[in-house]
């Protein structure tokens, strides 16, 4: 399954770099003919697709070989850089659309063929909305923050140039030609702010910062297939790496249990976790000894050693599971 889910993201990541280098001709065409700085900034934009979905296909292909002695946590990250190199190339090409639009507010120049290039232009906004849907939908089924990151790329694109469109049909109606680098300066701007999302979930995915959706959706799936005999979840850390999921948590079972009970109850947990993953999940379960105060919460019926009776429920949520600590201390504190 893993295998044919890594052969999907290659063929969807090499259609968005066969057609961003399409798409890039088609606009530095539309540039020509037109001799437009918005035209031109659309036009500088898609070079950064054809080098971002190229940078992109080559992270898929690295998050998907396997795992070995210098990668034990395999090569998923790379799809963290991935979208901090395509974030920072939009940026840069920002900067460059910013610098032409003041000149060309400075220095105006004629332009020529709108209704022409304006045409090509639509054309590019079909085909990039259309890639850039896909990318952004298998993203999320395959938990491909690479593909994710292309796509939303791809339909900023698109919504650029509909304001590129926008901008060029007033310069037809009106005939004021400064309208053309105002756009192309908003245009920069506004790339400029999609690059930095993209360099700031890269440079957390890197720092391993927590994801608090994908927190929740690990909590939730616990909450919901929840068994007496689970009496603690503590210390639960999450982590995706490319389609990967990686998870470290410690269970607190009863101390009276064997060793082979332990362990059943152990992989029971971690079935339920793989369960609610589509991808890949690695999971690190530490079993805890339950202790006298774990009895406040505990709903195990047939418990022959309990030290009290029950009180209360204690919820389970991504606060207190995150704790480094049982929850009976959480219990401790709603008793005082």
């Amino acid at each position: 399954m893993q295998i044919n889910q890594n052969k999907r993201k290659i063929r969807l990541i090499l259609l968005s770099f066969v057609m961003s280098i399409i798409l890039s001709g088609i606009k530095f065409l539309a540039y020509y003919l037109t001799d437009s700085n918005a035209v031109l900034s659309d036009a500088l934009e898609s070079i950064i697709n054809v080098f971002a979905s190229g940078f992109a296909l080559y992270s898929i292909r690295l998050s998907a070989l396997p795992k070995d002695s210098n990668h034990p946590y395999g090569h998923g990250k790379i799809e963290f850089f991935s979208a901090g190199f395509e974030g920072a190339l939009i940026v840069i090409a920002s900067v460059v659309i910013c610098v032409g639009a003041v000149q060309g507010l400075l220095e105006p120049t004629s332009l020529d063929n709108l209704s022409l290039g304006s045409g090509l232009i639509f054309i590019t906004i079909i085909i990039n909305g259309a890639i850039g849907y896909l990318l952004v939908r298998e993203g999320h089924t395959l938990n491909s923050i690479t593909l994710t990151a292309d796509g939303r790329h791809l339909l900023t694109d698109s919504v650029s140039s509909i304001l590129l469109l926008l901008s060029v049909t007033l310069v037809i109606l009106t005939g004021f030609e400064w309208i053309d680098s105002v756009a192309s300066l908003i245009f920069g701007v506004l790339i400029a702010y999609n690059g930095y999302q993209l360099v700031r979930k890269s440079v957390a995915g890197l720092m391993d910062e927590s994801d608090q959706g994908l927190l929740e959706q690990v909590v939730d799936a616990i909450r919901k297939r929840k068994k007496d005999y689970w009496v603690d979840v503590h210390n639960l850390r999450v982590q995706q790496y490319g389609a990967d999921l990686h998870i470290d948590t410690h269970l607190t079972l009863p101390y009276y249990w064997s060793l082979q009970q332990s362990h059943d109850a152990v992989r029971e947990f971690e079935n339920v976790l793989k369960n609610s993953h589509p991808g890949e999940t690695e999971i690190f379960v530490h079993a805890d000894p339950c202790l006298p105060e774990c009895c406040y919460f505990c709903r195990l019926r047939d418990c022959t050693v309990r030290s009290h009776d029950f009180q209360q429920d204690i919820n389970w949520d991504v606060v207190n599971l995150a704790k480094n600590q049982k929850l009976f201390t959480e219990a401790k504190i709603r008793r005082s």
